[in-house]
């Protein structure tokens, strides 16, 4: 425990050699102080990068959370310590792709998605909310959903969107009056509410109520497409992109609800340069766009939810396109 303690001041005021020493003895790299703060967390407060490479190459978790539910990675990333932040922003994105050791729930993170399309589900008029109160989609993502169907849109054509839950981007969606509209939804409850919404009734709508997973062979190709699922995790996401090469035309535009960690900040921005990384490895570049959500996020937004998916300031929106020229 002394040892312990060493290490975490030596990485406190940067002094390389001691802590090389310590973690050379063996020394506990994951060790929690009094302060609820790992070895790895003071030296990444303090901008000691040589040290943060020692403990990363010692083993020492970057994803540890102190009580304040910050990590490494946001010491740093709040500091303004950019080469520590890298370091740590580097050994996330490599555990992720080896290991996925963070909380795997892509978007607002309900039940498996089995679970999920045989629950009771709750609309009201700001919020859709499973049987346990958590959100599957709230009211004040109405502009981020307006900014997706704007993107996806933006070539005009025929657009897919896989997920329907409130309606939102849909109904943004057909203000560009695409060619096509395709929608696949999986909740039962939710495809008996388009039905009787007269969603079916649109001239250039098509509904397919189903899991995407068993309705890719109903599915064409597309010049925009938007996922928004629930209850999935970041493999389903994965598994997805997997069939953006058959689904989107070239040149065509593709986003995504950009859930992905939405509790931490430094997690958030390591699932972002993940899923941009394993984007760009099947053909395509991703842009992200900052858009501000806090004046949206006020305490009476949660009122009634159980857990709050959201808690960044910023939001950043996805959109990928193919590499590749369009024919």
């Amino acid at each position: 425990m002394e040892e312990a303690e060493l290490l975490c001041e030596a990485a406190r005021k940067g002094d390389t050699d001691k802590a090389r020493t310590l973690v050379d003895s063996g020394t506990d790299v994951s060790y929690f102080d009094c302060e609820g703060l790992t070895p790895l967390m003071h030296a990444a407060k303090n901008g000691h990068a040589d040290v943060v490479k020692i403990l990363l190459e010692s083993g020492a978790p970057w994803n540890a959370l102190s009580p304040s539910n910050l990590s490494a990675g946001d010491f740093a990333m709040d500091a303004g310590h950019q080469e520590a932040f890298d370091l740590l922003l580097n050994a996330g994105i490599q555990a992720e792709l080896i290991l996925g050791t963070i909380a795997r729930r892509i978007n607002k993170g309900g039940d498996s998605n089995g679970d999920y399309l045989e629950d009771r589900i709750t609309f009201s008029e700001d919020k859709l909310l499973d049987s346990d109160s958590k959100a599957i989609m709230m009211a004040w993502e109405k502009p981020l959903m307006e900014a997706h169907a704007k993107a996806v849109c933006s070539g005009g054509g025929h657009i897919l969107n896989i997920g329907f839950g409130m309606g939102l981007v849909d109904t943004a969606i057909q203000q560009y009056a695409p060619v096509t509209h395709t929608i696949v939804e999986a909740h039962p409850v939710v495809y008996d509410r388009m039905i009787h919404s007269g969603w079916g009734e649109k001239e250039n709508v098509k509904i397919i109520f189903g899991r995407w997973q068993d309705a890719l062979l109903q599915l064409e190709s597309y010049d925009g497409i938007f996922f928004d699922t629930y209850g999935e995790y970041y493999e389903d996401l994965r598994e997805f992109h997997q069939h953006l090469p058959a689904l989107l035309k070239p040149g065509g535009i593709y986003s995504f609800f950009n859930g992905l960690c939405g509790g931490n900040a430094f997690f958030h921005v390591v699932y972002c340069q993940l899923v941009s990384l394993e984007l760009e490895n099947l053909g395509y570049c991703t842009q992200l766009i900052p858009l501000p959500v806090k004046d949206c996020l006020g305490e009476e937004v949660w009122e009634g939810v159980k857990h709050k998916y959201w808690q960044l300031d910023t939001y950043y929106l996805p959109v990928c396109q193919s590499m590749q020229d369009p024919e």
